[in-house]
């Protein structure tokens, strides 16, 4: 089956459903879960030759992987812990994103404040940084005494203040760059569906040989056979492994943020910022224009097929930190624009509390159905790596040879006027987010849509490409992922409601009926799970 770029194409799915339906030879891999996890795996099996599928019962990076903290780090703390291994790995693979996405994965400057009798201090601080900066080959530290940390942050907490060290990390938009990867994944030959899971496993004498999926839309199965079924779920990895009886190792730990308008909370780099009730690093950051507080980190037990939502008491947690850390903004509730809670895939060691568990991955064999589970959002290629090692030997015609680290194919800035008379920033950040997808875009888009929607960063030109290229099937897939106007804008967004219904009815074929029914679904999505709490 050759995979076409018009597969995501509004009105596509069906005919790609019928490919499925029709196609009688098997695949090398199915891989379950449409997050960055599942996302690398499709890209490096693709890469290789193999003929991949990947599905994804809800959206495209609808679980953890958009609703993370944004942070392409290299674990820090993880140093402290003595895992220098995995602050290694993880600081090349960030130096790795940074040099190969700039627009989507960039440099962020990060202050951290020392006070009398604080820990760490300064000079244990800035020895790890010291091992932080050697791994990454560059040094990025820099110690600010008192005064010159007060010009950095003037609205910062003062009383007993002894100054600040300056080091690096990197920011993303999460959801863009699982739809990156993905994009790479099908101009290799990948196949990715979302909307469409896997609702059980097809076994022989106990080996899987294939998976049973079911269109979250309409309810139909389809059976299909493959050499490999690879289980990407993350935090719902157990679901799959259950059904060959294996034993349950994910601990669900939600994490929440808030956002606040950036002349509320006004930092131009991230703080970290130690709680005043439990000593937890929370950190205070700026993305997309916005000023986001986050995380919290709390065991998530019993998780369904539904949203995360942040508690009460979490809210007032992240509110409690940002008035202690930046008393004079006096930061209120009412200064909230939204809110996102994920879940994240912890491997259970017994730790009484979650965010001492590790944060490494693990890769499990269940005779055919290879899972894996854990690690971070930086080292999504190093995992897809171990994973493909695992699966290999199911896999009957497992290509031989080395192949590129590389993940994303360069994309030269297009000749168009239009994009040579927008400015450099903009023009790096659609790059970035776009990569080789941008000539598509601006020859779609309008005359007046090569402008920010207000309250964001996103041109209204990306709103009408994704909502034509991208797969989506409800209003939060363009709101919440593709876009991220339902996170950054009050009201979800809806503010802009007009511009963004004619966007749908034309691109998307959406009659007056069916907008109504996506506004109402959306605003229930949204005031549950992306608003203030009651």
């Amino acid at each position: 089956m050759t995979t076409k770029d018009s597969l995501w194409h509004a009105g596509q799915r069906e005919r790609t459903l019928q490919q499925l339906r029709d196609t009688s030879n098997s695949w090398d891999v199915i891989v379950a879960g449409g997050g960055i996890t599942g996302a690398g795996i499709a890209r490096e099996a693709a890469r290789r030759g193999l003929k991949t599928l990947l599905v994804e019962r809800q959206d495209f990076a609808w679980g953890t992987s958009s609703r993370s903290s944004k942070m392409v780090h290299g674990g820090l703390r993880y140093i402290a812990a003595g895992d220098v291994k995995t602050t290694l790995h993880s600081v090349r693979e960030r130096e790795r994103l940074m040099t190969e996405l700039p627009g989507l994965v960039d440099r962020m400057g990060y202050l951290m404040a020392h006070y009398k009798g604080g820990f760490p201090g300064p000079m244990v601080f800035n020895t790890l940084l010291r091992i932080y900066d050697f791994f990454a080959g560059k040094r990025y530290r820099q110690f600010h005494p008192l005064n010159a940390f007060r010009w950095l942050s003037p609205l910062i907490r003062q009383q007993e203040l002894l100054g600040g060290t300056q080091f690096a990390d990197a920011v993303t938009d999460d959801s863009r760059l699982v739809l990156r990867v993905l994009r790479e994944a099908q101009r290799d030959g990948a196949l990715a569906l979302n909307y469409l899971g896997v609702d059980g496993l097809i076994k022989q004498q106990d080996r899987v040989c294939g998976a049973r999926l079911r269109d979250s839309l309409t309810g139909e199965l389809f059976e299909l056979q493959a050499d490999v079924v690879i289980n990407a779920t993350g935090a719902w990895a157990d679901e799959l492994r259950g059904q060959m009886q294996a034993e349950a190792k994910i601990r669900p730990a939600r994490g929440s943020h808030i956002v606040v308008p950036s002349w509320r909370l006004p930092v131009a780099q991230s703080y970290t910022a130690m709680h005043p009730d439990d000593g937890r690093p929370i950190f205070i950051f700026p993305w997309e224009g916005r000023t986001v507080v986050g995380t919290t980190d709390l065991d998530s037990p019993g998780i369904d097929n539904s949203e995360a939502s942040m508690t009460r008491d979490e809210l007032e947690y992240l509110l409690a930190v940002a008035r202690h850390q930046f008393p004079t903004a006096e930061l209120q509730q009412s200064d909230i624009i939204s809110s996102w809670a994920g879940v994240r895939p912890l491997v259970s060691s017994g730790a009484l509390n979650p965010s001492k568990e590790k944060r490494d991955h693990s890769v499990w064999d269940d005779n055919g159905l290879v899972s894996v589970s854990g690690g971070k959002l930086t080292t999504f290629r190093l995992i897809a790596l171990d994973v493909l090692r695992a699966a290999q030997p199911y896999i009957k015609r497992f290509p031989s040879g080395e192949f590129s680290d590389r993940l994303f194919t360069p994309a030269p800035p297009p000749a168009q006027s239009a994009f040579r008379n927008l400015p450099g920033h903009v023009q790096k950040r659609l790059l970035g987010h776009y990569g080789a997808d941008i000539e598509a875009l601006l020859a779609r888009c309008h005359d007046d849509e090569l402008e920010v929607i207000p309250g964001s960063r996103c041109l209204w030109a990306e709103l009408r490409h994704s909502a034509a290229s991208e797969a989506v099937e409800h209003l939060d897939d363009l709101l919440l992922r593709r876009t991220r106007i339902g996170l950054l804008i009050e009201q979800g967004g809806l503010i802009w409601q007009d511009r963004i219904r004619r966007i749908c009815s034309e691109e998307l074929g959406w009659s007056e009926a069916r907008w109504r029914d996506e506004v109402m679904r959306y605003r229930q999505i949204w005031q549950r799970h992306y608003s203030v709490p009651e």
